[in-house]
C-alpha cells in the first residue's frame, strides 16, 4: 500500500495552502523503502487513489484494516494490474483537497481516482456553493492532468444538526454533480455502517476495523466494473 501525502514537501504546500485545521492521520507517513523493482513495478501500474479525508486516512484504526488497504486485498488476490494508494488526510475540506490535488495527481499514473471529501464541510456548516465549487474543481483538474483516469465520487450524508434542508441539500449535492460530470457514484459511502454501534467508533463518526470492511464492500461493488 502507498501511502500519500507523507513528504515534506506536502507538508508544505498544506501549510502554505490547506484550510483543514486537524493534523494528518498517522497512517499517512511516509511507507518503508521498496526495492528498486518494487518501485518500478508500482510506477508502470496505473493507480487506483483514493483521495479523501479520516475515512479514507484509517483514523483510529491500523493502515491494513482501512478500507483502501482492504481494497488493495482484493485487487491483488485477482492480480489486476493497479497499484492502491491511500490519499487520505484526516480534517480535509473540500478546500485543501483543491489545494493538494494536483501535487497528488503528479505523483503517478491514475487509472481511478475515487473522491471522498465534503464531510468536514459538511459538519462544520460551511456554504455548500463553496463545497460544490472545491469538488468540481477537484473534478476538472483531474481530467485535465489525469484524462485516462476514471473518476468515482462517493456520496456522503451528515446528521440534521444543520438543520434538514441543509443536509438534504448536502446529500442531494453528489447525485447532482455525479449527474452533471457523468461520473460513477457510490450513493453512500457509510451505507450500513452508521446504524450498527459496533461498526463505529466512540465519536460516532469512524468505522471500527468492522466498519471498514463494510465500507470496503460498499466501494468495491462500484468500483470494481471500472477496472
Amino acid at each position: 500500500m502507498n501511502y500519500l501525502p507523507g513528504s515534506a514537501l506536502l507538508l508544505a504546500l498544506l501549510a502554505a495552502g490547506c484550510h483543514s485545521d486537524s493534523a494528518p492521520a498517522t497512517q499517512s507517513a511516509a511507507p518503508a523503502a521498496t526495492t528498486a523493482a518494487e518501485a518500478s513495478t508500482a510506477k508502470s501500474q496505473a493507480a487506483i487513489l483514493f483521495f479523501g479525508d479520516s475515512i479514507t486516512a484509517g483514523l483510529g484504526v491500523e493502515p491494513d484494516e482501512a478500507y483502501p488497504a482492504l481494497i488493495e486485498q482484493r485487487v491483488d488476490s485477482l492480480h489486476l494490474p493497479y497499484t492502491v494508494v491511500n490519499a487520505g488526510l484526516s480534517g480535509e475540506t473540500s478546500a485543501g483537497g483543491r489545494s493538494r490535488v494536483g501535487w497528488v495527481l503528479s505523483r503517478q499514473p491514475v487509472g481511478v481516482f475515487v473522491l471522498e471529501l465534503g464531510a468536514n464541510d459538511g459538519l462544520r456548516g460551511l456554504p455548500l456553493a463553496d463545497t460544490r465549487k472545491n469538488l468540481q474543481a477537484i473534478i476538472d483538474t483531474v481530467r485535465q492532468k489525469a484524462p485516462q483516469a476514471k473518476i468515482v465520487l462517493a456520496g456522503m450524508q451528515i446528521p440534521p444538526n444543520m438543520g434538514p434542508a441543509y443536509a438534504a441539500d448536502f446529500k442531494n449535492l453528489y447525485s447532482e454533480l455525479a449527474e452533471k460530470n457523468k461520473l460513477t457514484l457510490i450513493p453512500f459511502l457509510l451505507e450500513n455502517v452508521g446504524g450498527i454501534a459496533k461498526l463505529n467508533q466512540r465519536d460516532g463518526i469512524h468505522p471500527t476495523p468492522a466498519g471498514h470492511k463494510l465500507v470496503a464492500r460498499n466501494v468495491w461493488r462500484t468500483i470494481q466494473p471500472v477496472l
